[in-house]
């Protein structure tokens, strides 16, 4: 009997040995090199994107836990596309069944430049190395830098969640740092449809938003938001802007894209707001004072009765162009209503202006660089040349930066600058 119990441990720890011997072959025959693994990734990249890649290195694991690592990656462009870690864990049971499904995807030190995003040629995979769809559950990122097309660095870190076909079923991305808390969030609401909230500048800016897919098979976006109460000035600094105006700003945008895919999706947003800021003030000038000394004396601040207006935002290829309509602002001793456009950190902008007990219906053309503009009056309104310059010169701008910040934001598109430091020019 006794002999029988040792055979039988005996034969049991000599299949124990084949099977740990049969499983190690396998891995070892399943799981390419490490050089292999990175060369190979390093090749698909370049055939996707279009660019050069680089690769530190990759690395695949299939126990304890199947993990797929890569170390800094970046491509090969004057501002490069790069990411300092990148770990991938597979559902080990959908690859035996001839899926890739990722539990997790988590990147970490990512750099994004938004000039060099645009430069990518993205390609389809071939069709002979194609596979099985890849499916996603999860993607994180932190210490994520978007970089803008002016060179503004922004930091990021958030989630997203993923079912099958690629469908959201929620994310989160939080502007790292900021205060107060700039915090955006999606969730599902129903059939193509997701609940927008926002949080910034102290305020909110929540909403709804669909996308479905038309019948040429093009993705159809729509939405609605409503900011409320959202500082013009703390948003606008946490995206490192200044703002020549400050105040509550509260309005209705509505939102609408279409595209084959979601960098066509991006490019072609359009938005439509009507707005108006509770409280406003302007900074950096005196308006009583510059129009009691015509310009001479501007320093100090202006508390405004209102102003209110519509903002048209559309995507191109240079960045957004902003178009104002029905500009309207108030002061205690003067009025201005216009229009303008503001593209490429350019403004072209026209203002007419009436000061209480003095002169009605100055014009006023703005044009030129955003954080310079040149201000014209027409001849015929040369005696309140000085004052007029001297409220237009501010106006215009400062309401671009404001409702830059108080809605622009909310689409993760803002716009802006400082005020000039020397008074602008007067032809």
């Amino acid at each position: 009997m006794k002999a029988a119990v040792r055979l039988t441990l005996l034969a049991t720890a000599i299949l124990g040995v084949a099977v740990v011997g049969a499983i190690a072959f396998g891995y070892w025959k399943l799981v390419p090199s490490d050089v292999e693994l990175t060369e190979r990734i390093r090749a698909q990249a370049e055939a996707r994107l279009g660019v050069k890649v680089t690769v530190a290195s990759a690395q695949l694991r299939l126990w304890p836990q199947g993990e797929l690592v890569i170390e800094q990656a970046a491509t090969v462009q004057p501002q490069p596309i790069r990411f300092q870690r990148l770990v991938a864990r597979p559902e080990l049971m959908a690859l035996l069944r001839g899926r890739v499904e990722l539990g997790e995807v988590q990147i970490d030190g990512a750099v994004l430049p938004q000039l060099s995003l645009r430069a990518l040629r993205l390609q389809p995979a071939a069709p002979d190395t194609a596979g099985p769809p890849l499916q996603v559950s999860r993607v994180s990122f932190r210490d994520l830098v978007w970089v803008t097309r002016h060179g503004t660095p922004l930091e990021f870190e958030g989630s997203a969640r993923f079912g099958p076909d690629w469908q959201l079923q929620g994310a989160e991305v939080v502007r790292s740092g900021a205060r107060p808390a700039t915090r955006l969030a999606l969730t599902p609401d129903g059939d193509d449809r997701w609940r927008v909230e926002l949080q910034l500048g102290g305020g909110t800016a929540n909403g709804q938003i669909t996308l479905k897919t038309g019948p040429d098979g093009a993705m159809v976006l729509a939405g609605k938001l409503a900011p409320r109460n959202v500082d013009v000035g703390a948003a606008m600094s946490s995206f490192k802007r200044n703002s020549a105006v400050h105040g509550q700003a509260s309005g209705v945008t509505e939102l609408s894209a279409r595209g084959k895919d979601i960098g066509e999706l991006a490019r072609s947003l359009q938005t439509r707001t009507s707005f108006s800021v509770a409280s406003p003030r302007l900074l950096h000038i005196d308006v009583d004072k510059a129009i009691r000394s015509f310009g001479q004396d501007r320093a100090g601040q202006t508390a405004l009765l209102s102003l209110t207006g519509q903002m048209d935002t559309q995507n191109t290829a240079d960045g957004i162009v902003v178009r104002y309509t029905g500009l309207e602002a108030k002061g205690e001793t003067f009025s201005a209503r216009g229009a303008g456009t503001i593209a490429n950190r350019r403004i072209d902008g026209a203002l007419t202006v009436d000061l209480v007990g003095g002169l009605v219906g100055v014009p006023l053309k703005i044009s030129g660089p955003l954080q310079k503009p040149q201000v014209t009056v027409e001849k015929t309104a040369v005696a309140g040349a000085a004052a007029g310059a001297a409220i237009g010169t501010v106006i215009l701008p400062g309401i671009g930066t404001a409702i830059g910040a108080g809605i622009g934001a909310t689409l993760g598109k803002l716009f802006g600058g400082d005020q000039p430091k020397q008074p602008a020019p007067v032809r």
